[in-house]
């Protein structure tokens, strides 16, 4: 009978620290949630930004990206480089364009400019700022809506990215295989925004940066005037 007493006892303690724990653990949860959400508020509000990415595509294909994003002025700058290094010599292709509106510029290896009518573009700012301002997957920043909705997450230490302080994460997701793809995001302590951000898939690292600051674009003498005369819809 003692027996029966005491194993009762010892059964309603391991329930306790059971419910005890699902409560920290719910508490937390919430609790990282509503840092994720402050970091999808603060985005909605980006006016202008700046990300750069670097990494393997494949085991011979390294690529390094950059895109310089203006809302205000409906701009978009992207460079990129790409190195395939599988052949004798390695070759290398650079690209350098300026969306402003619907035309877009490219840089010719002497110098100069192409222009065009883009039509659909894939890196407009329209694009870009739309997804921002809803909260939406820019497919260039962090997907933080998906993040809160479908992803783990546990918060890490605190590191310094670019002289900003920021909160790392680790994000569990679950892929189209039901493998489990763990990414990792760094946001600011103050500001709430993504300074870094990795996958552990294609190890691309993204770095994020110059958030509503002015962005200083190289851009060809048609495509200022069209900024200063407030034209980028055309």
């Amino acid at each position: 009978m003692r027996n029966r007493y005491w194993m009762w006892v010892g059964v309603r303690l391991l329930v306790g620290v059971a419910l005890v724990a699902w409560a920290v653990s719910y508490l937390r949860s919430g609790g990282d949630e509503k840092e994720f959400q402050k970091a999808l508020d603060a985005m909605k509000k980006l006016q202008t930004f700046r990300a750069t990415s670097s990494g393997n595509l494949t085991a011979t294909r390294h690529a390094d990206l950059l895109w310089e994003v203006d809302c205000k002025h409906s701009v978009v700058h992207f460079q990129s480089r790409l190195v395939e290094s599988a052949l004798n010599p390695p070759v290398e292709i650079d690209r350098d364009e300026v969306h402003v509106g619907n035309m877009e510029y490219e840089r010719k290896q002497d110098g100069s400019w192409s222009s065009g009518d883009v039509g659909y573009q894939q890196r407009s700012a329209k694009q870009y700022c739309n997804a921002l301002a809803k909260g939406a997957d820019t497919r260039l920043l962090p997907d933080v809506a998906a993040m809160i909705q479908h992803a783990v997450l546990q918060k890490g230490d605190t590191k310094t990215v670019n002289g900003v302080q920021c909160q790392e994460w680790t994000v569990t997701t679950k892929t189209a295989t039901s493998d489990l793809e763990h990414n990792t995001i760094c946001l600011g302590l103050e500001d709430h925004l993504p300074y870094e951000s990795s996958t552990n898939q294609s190890r691309i690292y993204f770095l994020f940066s110059d958030f509503n600051a002015p962005l200083q674009i190289e851009m060809p003498e048609a495509a200022a005037k069209r900024v200063s005369a407030g034209d980028e819809s055309h």
